[in-house]
């Protein structure tokens, strides 16, 4: 129950263990293009242009910059956490003059307060991540990508750790850019970068007036491949992750017939147990609010008295979590993830193994308390 990587369904596995094909095998085309058009139905962006190309999260969220940012353009990065700590960093390796609408841990900088940075700063992107590992927080992510439409700024969308899991719209709501990878909401092993680029920021990367300084992440190599397979031909940069591949094409199938919708719904119904668990056993999530906190993991602050050793634990009732990311409270929280195939028995699993390590380490509630809240707010939400 950690955030990533999580647990994955059998049939994706089956998919990933199978024999590997050749990348120009005619059943791997077939394959592969119709992953690339499930990732644009899995992110409602229709008029997007998928790429899936071999790489962690961190390779997704420099594909989108080094594409869209030359050097002494503006960007501003809407700072919810450590991975917006990342996308800075990215940026500014690429040339990019970097100004941050920040906020303290757990919070969410005001959008106002973004658009007024927008208004005033001649900005080619807006970046702003989906939900923050590191720190829980789910940004507001419809208004702010609104806000950059008015002002004529391109916006990218961190949702390493929200795509499947967390509502998002990327057509309806205007977002130039929905990056992602394998090993959370998606469900697949580690190793696959995933984006969705829509039509406007294609035309900008078009326009650039100086080459991408990255060979291996130039839209310029990886477009034409994705054409190719999703036309029913194959085409070669770079050998692509064949059985990874295969298991994104199941699991994509998978939430597609789950359906958007609900699998947005059934993320919040955990997320909202979980809670309920949380809030019986006396524990304080990092977010600051209901509104700023995500629904595909919590993160929690130890309490007093308690401290990173109730992890192990935990680990030795069955569940395995982890412990703090952001660098100003690594040590006094830990995180549960809950997004892709979590059910109500990974939540009445998970809260009964923390509720029992917190007891052992001399946490005082009563007995049973966490586990029959989470269960009563599953059986309210039927």
């Amino acid at each position: 129950m950690i955030p990533g990587p999580v647990e994955f369904d059998p049939e994706v596995m089956r998919a990933l263990g199978a024999k590997t094909a050749s990348h120009v095998a005619p059943e791997f085309i077939s394959v592969f293009g119709r992953a690339l058009k499930r990732l644009r139905e899995v992110c409602l962006a229709p008029s997007a242009q998928p790429f899936v190309v071999a790489g962690s999260g961190t390779l997704a969220m420099e594909l989108a910059v080094a594409n869209l940012v030359e050097p002494g353009e503006r960007a501003l990065v809407v700072n919810t956490g450590y991975f917006s700590d990342r996308m800075a960093t990215l940026l500014e390796r690429h040339g990019a003059e970097v100004a941050q609408a920040r906020c303290e841990p757990g919070e969410a900088p005001e959008v106002a307060a973004v658009e007024r940075m927008l208004a005033d700063g001649r900005f080619k992107v807006m970046t702003v991540t989906h939900v923050d590992t590191s720190t829980g927080v789910l940004a507001p992510v419809e208004a702010l990508v609104r806000a950059a439409n008015r002002h004529g700024v391109l916006s990218v969308v961190d949702g390493v750790c929200a795509t499947a899991g967390e509502t998002f719209h990327q057509d309806a709501w205007g977002a130039d850019v929905y990056l992602t990878a394998s090993q959370k909401a998606i469900g697949v092993p580690p190793g696959l970068a995933l984006l969705t680029v829509s039509p406007r920021a294609m035309a900008a990367w078009r326009a650039r007036r100086t080459p991408v300084r990255s060979l291996y992440a130039d839209f310029s190599e990886w477009l034409p491949i994705m054409e190719a397979y999703e036309a029913g031909r194959a085409a070669y940069f770079a050998t692509p992750p064949v059985n990874l591949v295969c298991a994104l094409d199941v699991s994509l199938g998978q939430i597609l017939r789950e359906g958007m919708e609900a699998r947005f719904a059934r993320h919040r119904r955990m997320a909202q147990a979980f809670r309920a668990g949380w809030r019986a056993l006396g524990l304080r999530t990092l977010p600051v609010s209901e509104s700023v906190t995500a629904h595909t993991l919590s993160a929690l602050y130890f309490p007093e008295g308690v401290d990173t050793t109730v992890l192990g634990r935990v680990r030795e009732q069955g569940v395995v979590l982890a412990g703090g990311l952001h660098p100003q409270l690594k040590t006094r929280y830990f995180r549960v993830g809950h997004m892709n195939v979590v059910s109500p028995g990974d939540v009445l699993a998970t809260v009964g193994a923390v509720e029992r390590a917190l007891a052992a380490a001399g946490h005082r509630a009563e007995p049973g308390v966490g586990v029959a809240a989470a269960q009563a707010e599953l059986v309210a939400a039927k």
